[in-house]
């Protein structure tokens, strides 16, 4: 499948989750803006689908992108970004959303698991009241937040070398 195929909609994601949960397995919902995909986003996604069978990555839109980050973010259009990361092999089906959090995400298709990185905890998490109230298991995954969109794009302006 390529990775176009796996941009759905949400009333086409309903369906596809639906099949899934008919086969018995299990799904994980991750999230993010992943405006400039690096290292720490590939290690969050592949985290995750660890959690379960079916792995759906929830992107913020442009406009909850440009309230969540401020003026000049996104840097790449949502499609762009969708794109990006269903292209990853651990993804399974990317559906972008208009909400600053998950919140409406979650009700909508009640994953099994709701994935948030490591630059969260348990008691942190935006979105854990709706995941306990619907009885979702939040787990924390990926390494340690040492990767930053933001640092990233700051050291391409300063034109520092390298990182990881």
């Amino acid at each position: 499948m390529n990775a176009r195929d796996k941009l759905v909609s949400l009333d086409a994601l309903s369906g596809m989750l639906a099949a899934a949960r008919g086969y018995s397995r299990s799904v994980v919902l991750a999230n993010g803006i992943f405006d400039l995909l690096h290292v720490g986003h590939v290690r969050y996604l592949e985290a995750a689908k660890r959690e379960g069978d079916v792995l759906v990555v929830g992107i913020n839109s442009d406009s909850s992108a440009r309230q969540l980050k401020g003026p000049g973010r996104p840097v790449l259009d949502e499609r762009a970004r969708a794109e990006l990361v269903a292209g990853l092999e651990a993804v399974d089906s990317v559906v972008i959303f208009p909400e600053l959090n998950v919140e409406a995400l979650l009700t909508a298709i009640r994953p099994d698991v709701h994935a948030k990185g490591t630059d969260y905890t348990a008691d942190t998490v935006p979105e854990r009241a709706t995941a306990a109230r619907l009885g979702i298991r939040v787990a924390i995954v990926g390494d340690p937040k040492r990767h930053s969109t933001s640092d990233l794009f700051s050291r391409i302006r300063r034109g520092d070398g390298a990182g990881t």
